[in-house]
């Protein structure tokens, strides 16, 4: 036994040198009898798993640190039912990790069986917008109200139609539950748990969630790296000698009549809303509700396509059920509403369809396919953490 002692220390003083931990690792995160509390509740590792982002090579950075600690409580958080009104919802009700964190409704369940307003936003590409893209990252909401995830949470939380709930019955949900002391106290150093340590928990969490190893991204950074072409947006006009004949068809028909809006790179949209032509008229006028101009009626997020093949139904209220139903709107199937986006108009102001052959159509639906980035739906520390 004291043979393994002696071994266990010299080779974690050889981890700790080695620079493979972070900085404040700890072997002793939580105590024996906390850590043993906790596991009736939620099934989270002793050794913390990492939530540091590495980004491809074609990003403008390489990667971002994250507080593993906050991350790991922040993850309770997100899958934790306790901290709606009803204790039937939680933050991952309406953003599932099998579908890149979307929701397969076109309106979302709430508390006490309300729905949601609009179709929920997958989450698989927040970190272009919060990490990547920093002080000029793009809101968050269909009608991009809220300008952080913090800001973005409290109001989730509040909606009478989610989950019903102010900051101060969160918190005093959080107060309730034994497994939330020793996870805060790790992450925080300080025994007394408050509003904004909850909310910057979430933030830290939903911010890890990085999607960038889709089959687009791996042929992206090798066209990237082999040094063809000066910037990301030529790189990805190439042909990828690991796409097919017909994916790389439909990169092409995408660089050509999508990427003005929704980019190259697949990283934040070129444009923060717009209108892209669902109806002639709008009930829900998207930025205009809280913005309140009539060039700003009708105007909605425009998303990332990152994983889009799994975050059906499509557009803000869910209208559109199908990508190849996507495809066919833009297609022929774009309105003439009066704040329709000038991408999408013709010279003359008319709705600028696409009028694709069936081909056509095809070919890019098979590109958009390679957008999903499988390992996000699987990866362990996003799951969650909860025990049935």
């Amino acid at each position: 036994m004291r043979t393994f002692s002696i071994i266990s220390a010299l080779a974690l003083s050889i981890y700790l040198i080695s620079g493979c931990a972070k900085p404040g690792f700890d072997v002793n995160l939580y105590s024996d009898e906390d850590y043993e509390m906790m596991s009736e509740y939620i099934n989270i590792p002793q050794a913390l798993d990492e939530y540091d982002l590495f980004f491809p090579s074609y990003y403008r950075r390489t990667s971002t640190s994250i507080d593993d600690r906050v991350a790991t409580v922040g993850r309770v958080l997100f899958y934790d039912k306790n901290l709606s009104k009803d204790r039937s919802v939680s933050c991952a009700s309406c953003h599932e990790q099998n579908i890149a964190f979307s929701d397969s409704k076109a309106f979302s369940e709430g508390i006490e069986g309300k729905t949601t307003l609009r179709n929920s936003i997958a989450l698989g590409s927040v970190f272009s917008f919060q990490e990547y893209y920093g002080p000029s990252r793009i809101p968050f909401f269909w009608d991009n109200r809220a300008e952080s995830v913090e800001d973005q949470s409290e109001q989730t939380f509040a909606n009478k139609n989610e989950m019903g709930m102010e900051m101060h019955e969160v918190l005093g949900r959080v107060l309730e539950q034994p497994y939330y002391q020793p996870l805060f106290e790790s992450a925080f150093k300080e025994e007394v748990i408050t509003r904004d340590m909850v909310l910057q928990a979430i933030s830290v969490f939903v911010n890890s969630i990085g999607s960038f190893d889709s089959k687009f991204d791996q042929e992206l950074a090798k066209k990237h790296t082999s040094g063809f072409a000066s910037n990301v947006a030529q790189s990805a006009e190439m042909d990828f000698e690991g796409f097919t004949a017909a994916e790389n068809r439909g990169k092409s028909i995408y660089m050509a009549n999508c990427s003005s809006c929704h980019s190259a790179d697949m990283g934040a949209p070129s444009v923060r809303s717009a209108n892209n032509g669902l109806s002639t008229s709008y009930e829900d006028l998207g930025l205009g509700e809280h913005s309140p101009l009539d060039s700003n009626e009708g105007l909605f997020k425009v998303p990332t396509l990152r994983n889009i093949a799994l975050t059906g139904p499509y557009m803000h209220d869910g209208s559109i059920e199908t990508l190849s139903d996507v495809i066919d709107h833009y297609s022929e199937g774009i309105q003439d509403y009066k704040n329709l986006s000038q991408d999408l108009k013709k010279s003359d102001g008319s709705p600028k369809n696409l009028n694709l052959s069936e081909n056509n159509k095809s070919d890019l639906l098979a590109f958009l396919h390679t957008l999903t980035d499988e390992s996000l739906l699987v990866n362990e520390r996003f799951s969650d953490p909860f025990i049935d």
